[in-house]
């Protein structure tokens, strides 16, 4: 397999724990159909007129849960404040020692700070959603990370995610190496999207340590 020139990492459900995140703002559990219901929801609506996702998921908590309107915008405000999953700022440290380490993310880049002050590191590029004016699985969030980094679509830019049904489904139809990460509530999707699939952050970590060092 090819070694990476590039890392990049879906956030929300990747590297965000936003079910637990969302629990926390909510002040109530979300049980597992709830969860989905409100990501199907996220899902359906990025795909249509442009919104940032601050309004996406004050969209979808009304939508689904009904969730008073001001709370549920507040609660799409501080999206960044989502608490990152335990073994990812550990984790981030020690892949950027190996390759550059970037995020393509459905979010607004009014959430990157928090996220990057939980990581410990900022993640370049950063590609988002309310940058671009598109979400993934939208080609457009790709083509500007290409841009950014000047590097071509290929084996040698590794995308990580938990969802391969739309987010890996995209880079590999770029030709980039595919790495699921089995979070709570990944999509693996079908085999031939996944190149090599790990429990977690950490775990991709050490299997490039160990293969690169």
């Amino acid at each position: 397999m090819t070694p990476p020139r590039l890392l990049t990492f879906d956030l929300f459900g990747t590297v965000v724990d936003w079910r637990a995140g969302l629990a926390v703002a909510l002040g109530l559990p979300l049980d597992d159909a709830a969860f989905e219901r409100v990501i199907d929801f996220q899902a359906r609506d990025e795909q249509e007129a442009f919104r940032p996702y601050a309004e996406i998921v004050a969209r979808s908590l009304t939508s689904v849960l009904d969730v008073a309107p001001s709370q549920a915008r507040a609660i799409g405000e501080r999206a960044g404040e989502w608490p990152v999953f335990a073994d990812a700022p550990g984790a981030f440290a020690r892949l950027r020692a190996l390759a550059p380490c970037g995020a393509t993310t459905n979010s607004d880049a009014a959430h990157r700070p928090a996220i990057e002050q939980q990581l410990g590191l900022s993640l370049e590029p950063w590609i988002c959603a309310g940058e671009v004016g598109a979400y993934k699985p939208d080609v457009r969030i790709w083509e500007a990370a290409a841009r950014a980094t000047g590097l071509a679509f290929g084996p040698a830019w590794w995308h990580v995610s938990a969802y391969a049904d739309y987010d890996l489904a995209t880079a590999r139809r770029l030709g980039l190496t595919t790495i699921l990460v089995r979070r709570p509530h990944h999509r693996p999707g079908t085999p031939d999207l996944v190149d090599r699939a790990f429990d977690d952050v950490a775990a991709l970590a050490r299997a490039l340590e160990h293969e690169l060092c």
